[in-house]
């Protein structure tokens, strides 16, 4: 049996979350392939441990969609979390009205401190077409990588997101005095330039992995770009400057034009020269497979262990080759990983590297048996 991953859920226990009403599970060190029918209650699994970092989840759910029905008397996730050389209880709960509450070693805390004791990563099939789809969600994909480095990333987008709505309000009421527009502008700039400074370096540490990475996945290269063409400015003066300048184009359309919140994300298959929006959808699961895998060795050097992985139905689109392969690189990696899949088969290449848990649904309920 491999070592023991140094940054790892040593239990995790789901009270009243979606469909499991109270599952408790312990873990020693190795991946967890989760394999059941489709709505079993695999998924939940996994986003309960998402819930474990700053954020949404892999879901991006509201805190009262979470509760199993028909009780919705809240519910709580909790773990034991082994972060390097310490051990750390936390827990994520929601009572059923207000927001959720997070705790480190029974200490209320914000969901930013989350991200310091541990990191998250992880890969879902609503992804696949992140290539083919809209801009927004490849912001989303790219502020999660960026949030695995700075946990900080979310405070910086919330502050940014709340000046912008106001600023948006200002504009659709067509408000036209400088002086109402400077101290909110000002704080956009603040926030957009930390922003843009993170996914920026966020990209640039997940190149140098994908660079020094022997690796069966095709390398992808990827670029930050702006919706309209134009280059975003970095430093918090010249955005600020930016914002103010372009305040007519923006009252014509009602709303901020301009900004980190116009950015996109471009990849191209970088052995084959092909933007990832042509490639196949194998290649394209590849590709992001590729990227995850980058994030997570980028991860292992910055924060000194790799990231506990989440991987739903990771099997889809890949061949027998590729999957046997994906396997044998979270090995090499070290890192917890949790996948799952409708079937054993699908984890039949890992062998004894990997636990193995069931899901069932049982009377409305998901039952999960160690196998």
């Amino acid at each position: 049996m491999p070592a023991a991953p140094t940054l790892a859920l040593q239990s995790l226990t789901l009270s009243h979350f979606r469909s499991h009403k109270m599952t408790r599970l312990e873990t020693d060190g190795r991946p967890i392939a989760i394999y059941g029918a489709n709505g079993a209650g695999k998924t939940n699994i996994l986003e309960a441990i998402s819930l474990l970092s700053p954020g949404r989840g892999l879901r991006a759910a509201k805190v009262d969609e979470l509760a199993r029905a028909p009780e919705s008397v809240g519910w709580k996730i909790s773990g034991v979390l082994q972060s390097l050389n310490q051990i750390h209880e936390i827990e994520t709960t929601f009572a059923g009205s207000g927001s959720r509450v997070v705790r480190i070693d029974e200490k209320t805390t914000s969901q930013a401190a989350l991200g310091r004791v541990g990191r998250v990563v992880w890969l879902v099939p609503v992804m696949d077409r992140l290539w083919v789809e809209g801009a927004e969600g490849r912001r989303r994909f790219l502020d999660r990588l960026a949030l695995s480095f700075h946990p900080g990333h979310a405070d910086a987008s919330l502050t940014y997101e709340k000046a912008m709505r106001e600023r948006n309000r200002m504009l659709k009421d067509q408000v036209r005095d400088p002086a109402w527009y400077s101290a909110v502008e000002s704080q956009m700039a603040r926030a957009g330039a930390q922003i843009h400074a993170n996914r920026t370096e966020a990209l640039s540490l997940l190149q140098a992995a994908q660079d020094k990475a022997d690796t069966a996945f095709p390398a992808a290269h990827c670029t930050l770009i702006h919706a309209d063409g134009i280059a975003l400015p970095e430093t918090d003066e010249d955005l600020a400057a930016a914002f103010a300048s372009n305040r007519n184009r923006d009252l014509s359309a009602g709303r901020t034009l301009i900004g980190p919140h116009r950015a996109d994300l471009e990849a191209v298959y970088v052995a084959k020269g092909i933007a990832a929006r042509n490639c196949s959808t194998g290649e394209q699961k590849a590709l992001l497979i590729s990227l995850i895998l980058a994030n997570s060795r980028a991860l292992a050097q910055e924060f000194g262990a790799p990231p506990i992985l989440l991987l739903d139905e990771v099997a889809a689109h890949l061949d027998a080759s590729r999957r046997a392969a994906l396997f044998d690189e979270i090995c090499a990696l070290g890192a917890q990983a949790w996948m799952t899949g409708t079937g054993p088969e699908l984890f039949t290449d890992f062998g004894p590297r990997a636990m193995r848990l069931a899901v069932r649904e049982e009377n409305g309920l998901s039952v999960v048996d160690p196998h």
